[in-house]
């Protein structure tokens, strides 16, 4: 999976695991990280071998958003009066999320401790998520005076603009309890042996999908967000009878007839 400094990156099998790798700072984003992470989502994305990624953070934090002290190191703004070399940098980032988002392979996010900021646009950007009882949600950045500004359109098809409006107004932080409530994540854990069981159980589900099948209709979900529904139900034909006319269906079909598994099944 290539050489990070900042993440951890290993696949057994069909499953790519990917920790953030800064634990004495709970994780917590700068630019080198940011970059690294694209790179990764890029590599599970080209590895036709990965059928699940698994993201967590290392030291029982998730991610605690953007490094405040790799922020307060402001460079001054051009003295010629060009573009800000600062935006482009902080636009990466949502490059990165926009990539762990639509990533063909179903991807799964174990959290625990702070995801804020960041941490909660990658919570948002993965298709499950595992909450830790420890867990915390929030978009504090306003109360020191900047915001978060790449998570935003994520955490709104995630929450719902209600629900993001209160959180960003007030910057209060949820729990995991609430997380869960509002839909965050699916599944509410208060150990770690809870947290192993649940993840091995949803990766079993989702190794019983044929993974062409499974990213066609992850795309066509996310289509929904920005396509409208004719677009989306003309594509929906067109794949299905792509999909069909693939001998994986055929084989399906006939496993399922049979009760017996699918190649695919056994990962």
């Amino acid at each position: 999976m290539g050489a990070y400094s900042l993440l951890d990156v290993t696949r057994r099998g069909p499953v790519t695991r990917l920790t953030l790798n800064r634990p004495a700072r709970r994780n917590a984003l700068t630019h080198a990280m940011m970059l690294e992470l694209e790179r990764a989502f890029a590599a599970v994305r080209d590895d036709a071998e990965c059928r699940v990624l698994v993201l967590r953070g290392a030291g029982g934090h998730f991610c605690a958003g953007g490094d405040l002290d790799a922020m307060a190191e402001m460079p001054p703004r051009p003295a010629n009066g060009g573009d800000d070399p600062l935006v482009p940098a902080y636009r990466q980032f949502g490059d990165a999320l926009l990539a762990l988002n639509t990533l063909p392979q179903a991807t799964v996010a174990i959290v625990e401790g702070s995801a804020v900021g960041g941490g909660f646009g990658m919570a948002c950007c993965s298709d499950v998520v595992i909450l830790h009882a420890s867990a915390r949600f929030g978009v504090p950045e306003p109360k020191v005076g900047f915001i978060p500004s790449q998570i935003i359109p994520f955490l709104v098809r995630r929450l719902g603009e209600g629900v993001l409006r209160d959180l960003a107004v007030t910057g209060r932080v949820i729990d995991a309890a609430e997380a869960h409530r509002l839909g965050v994540g699916r599944h509410l854990c208060t150990t770690a042996a809870e947290i192993d069981s649940t993840l091995d159980a949803v990766i079993e589900d989702i190794l019983r999908l044929e993974p062409r099948a499974l990213a066609t209709v992850k795309d066509l979900v996310l289509a929904c967000a920005t396509h409208d529904d004719r677009t989306v139900l003309d594509d929906a034909a067109e794949r299905l009878v792509g999909l069909l006319r693939r001998p994986h269906a055929s084989l399906g079909i006939k496993a399922f007839m049979a009760k017996t598994s699918p190649p695919w099944v056994k990962g």
